[in-house]
């Protein structure tokens, strides 16, 4: 049978079990190398993310007109993310392609495709790898800060609002004249449930905006005009600032979307790149 196999490669070719049809029986997906390409992407990419958080954080400060202002701070985050991402998924690509074995008696245009796939599947292994372990100590610090909410609030006053029907109880036990004695939490506390509910709607309802103008105008002695006008620009502002979280996160999802796209593109062509130049070493 006429093979086209260098001497070289003879060797490597007589180790290869090929069936009826001289299609080799292993798989096209070199599940060793993909794994180790994921590994050292996934790695690297943490790596990187430790860092520009690092600086990040180093570079931001607390206090007002201090250090690197927040919309450049998140411009440049978002440059970093789809960096990283670019780099490790660079690195992890080519592993991938120069640790495979190499295919004999397989076409070069087939050959290209498994690189392409094998740089792609390392690229998602990587992906699943990393956001697992984000989503991981993720939970681990929402737990710790929910352990810290449950302490503060044992020590804290009862029916601090953490009742989800605690909104519709206060409505209950309105009264025209509230108590100004000894409730400042509590009624704070109303005000926030009656707040966010208005939020949640289109407009505040008629009876919830007379009667927080009431409660602000008998705590702080102010007219029913003036603190229904309150009660509208903090409905406002409320607003504005969900709106503009709405904006910041739909930027992010995006960028994560074209950084993510970039990764699985160099994954893929790196891996090209790292199977040629492993089809090119030759035996000794």
């Amino acid at each position: 049978m006429e093979t086209n196999v260098p001497v070289a490669d003879y060797a490597e070719f007589r180790s290869v079990q090929l069936n009826s049809t001289g299609e080799a029986r292993l798989s096209g997906v070199s599940w060793g190398a993909v794994i180790g390409g994921a590994f050292v992407a996934a790695a690297f990419y943490l790596i990187l993310l430790a860092l520009g958080a690092g600086f990040g954080l180093s570079a931001i400060s607390p206090w007002s007109n201090v250090g690197v202002s927040e919309s450049t701070a998140g411009t440049i985050a978002l440059i970093w993310l789809v960096f990283i991402e670019i780099v490790a998924s660079a690195l992890g690509g080519y592993l991938t392609g120069r640790l495979r074995t190499k295919w004999t008696v397989i076409h070069t245009d087939e050959v290209y495709f498994r690189d392409t796939a094998n740089g792609f599947l390392a690229w998602a292994v990587a992906f699943v790898i990393s956001v697992t372990f984000l989503a991981s100590a993720a939970a681990t610090m929402v737990g710790h800060a929910a352990q810290l909410g449950a302490a503060a609030e044992t020590a804290g006053p009862a029916n601090s609002g953490v009742d989800p029907n605690g909104y519709f109880v206060d409505r209950l036990f309105r009264s025209d004249r509230p108590a100004a004695e000894n409730r400042d939490a509590a009624i704070q506390a109303e005000a926030s449930r009656i707040l966010a509910n208005a939020v949640r709607q289109n407009q505040i309802p008629a009876a919830d905006q007379n009667y927080l103008a009431r409660l602000i105008s008998a705590r702080t002695g102010i007219s029913e005009p003036d603190a229904e006008k309150r009660v509208s620009d903090a409905i406002a502002d409320v607003r504005q600032k969900e709106d503009t979280a709405r904006k910041v996160m739909a930027r992010l999802l995006l960028w994560m979307f074209l950084g993510l796209a970039m990764g699985a593109f160099i994954a893929s062509y790196a891996a090209t790149i790292g199977g040629r130049q492993r089809d090119h070493v030759r035996a000794a």
